[in-house]
């Protein structure tokens, strides 16, 4: 896949006027009505021509989301992690990984090791 997934974009399929605040949504994980109530609120707190300065700057300069950048729910969530804090998902990984090997060295246990019980059974019905 070409785009990157690390990259903010405008997300223009849940977009209300021109998908900034959808596609700060997006990057970080937040719902985007809170990040639309926080846009509204800084704008009207004082900061109101450099709010719009920024949204218009933003929405000019970033690119529309691909479509089909996410396979699914999850994946969209694993690389919004990825972005706000990569070591926690490297760490997320790996200890994954470590409960994956831990349960399949207890199967590798149970299979590989002498069952009395079930060598008796198979014994009694020779």
């Amino acid at each position: 896949m070409s785009a990157r997934r690390t990259k903010f974009y405008l997300d223009k399929q849940n977009a209300k006027w021109m998908g900034v605040c959808a596609g700060i949504a997006d990057y970080t994980g937040i719902d985007v009505l809170w990040v639309r109530i926080g846009a509204v609120l800084v704008t009207l707190m004082g900061a109101f021509p450099w709010t719009l300065i920024a949204y218009f700057l933003a929405a000019w300069m970033a690119e529309p989301k691909p479509t089909g950048l996410y396979n699914s729910e999850e994946d969209a969530k694993f690389w919004q992690g990825v972005r706000s804090n990569p070591a926690r998902s490297t760490r997320n990984v790996r200890s994954t990984f470590r409960d994956i090997d831990r349960r399949l060295s207890d199967i590798e246990a149970f299979y590989t090791s002498r069952n009395t019980r079930l060598a008796d059974e198979i014994d009694s019905l020779r």
